[in-house]
């Protein structure tokens, strides 16, 4: 099977007084359609600076990055954003939700970026909705009346609607308390099982990680482990 995402050597430096710092470095890495991977480490591993790596937020230094096919080296910032707007959908900590904006009209905006017609982009915004569990009677609120888990729902929702090649997740549930946190990672799994969709997340919680089929883990800019997830452990989480 022809990987998704494909990194070679990737290396992202940044200054560092008269040296430069490689917050990634050298990494190689796969990802295949359909996994669910978890990425984690400590705080200045690299891990974040290599999830704007693959959601194409970041350019690397060095290495080669191919996504879907694509060699992302060779688009200009234009063809960048297309990429980003047509094969990725990006889930964030803090939702990252327009404030004064329905549920529905957040989930309606990747599409109105893609030039989705009206009258369909609101029809596949509350299929959307009602995909992550949230009913008709939560579309027209704002994120201030929606609890946390719900504006979650919301944002994977959003990031869903364009059909997207690989979901990135960071750090989606650190805003939540424990319940709430169980409840979206068993979303999370549904839409892996059921929709085959490709997720790539970030998080510090080993309990969140194992949810995923794979824990990828940072130290000090490299990948140090590549481990699969035991099956009795996702066993019991599903």
């Amino acid at each position: 099977m022809t990987a998704l995402v494909r990194a070679r050597d990737l290396t992202r430096l940044f200054p560092a007084g008269d040296a430069m710092f490689a917050a990634v470095d050298h990494v190689t890495f796969e990802l295949a359609p359909g996994e669910f991977t978890a990425i984690m480490g400590p705080s200045g591993s690299g891990k974040s600076t290599f999830m704007n790596l693959i959601g194409c937020l970041d350019r690397a230094t060095s290495g080669t990055y191919v996504l879907d096919g694509t060699d992302v080296a060779t688009l200009d910032s234009d063809e960048l954003a297309a990429l980003r707007r047509h094969k990725l959908g990006f889930v964030f900590q803090q939702y990252n939700l327009l404030p004064r904006t329905s549920a529905l009209e957040n989930v309606e905006l990747p599409m109105m970026y893609a030039a989705v017609p009206p009258a369909q982009r609101r029809t596949r915004a509350r299929q959307a909705l009602l995909d992550v569990g949230l009913d008709e009677a939560h579309h027209r609120s704002n994120p201030n009346e929606l609890s946390g888990g719900q504006q979650q729902r919301v944002a994977i929702a959003r990031a869903l609607v364009n059909e997207p090649h690989l979901i990135l997740a960071d750090e989606p549930t650190g805003a939540l308390d424990s319940k709430t946190s169980e409840d979206i990672m068993r979303l999370f799994l549904r839409l892996n099982a059921d929709r085959k969709m490709t997720i790539l997340m970030v998080t510090h919680e080993l309990d969140v990680a194992r949810y995923s089929n794979r824990i990828v883990t940072f130290r000090d800019g490299r990948i140090v482990a590549d481990e699969p997830v035991p099956h009795a452990a996702a066993a019991a989480i599903s």
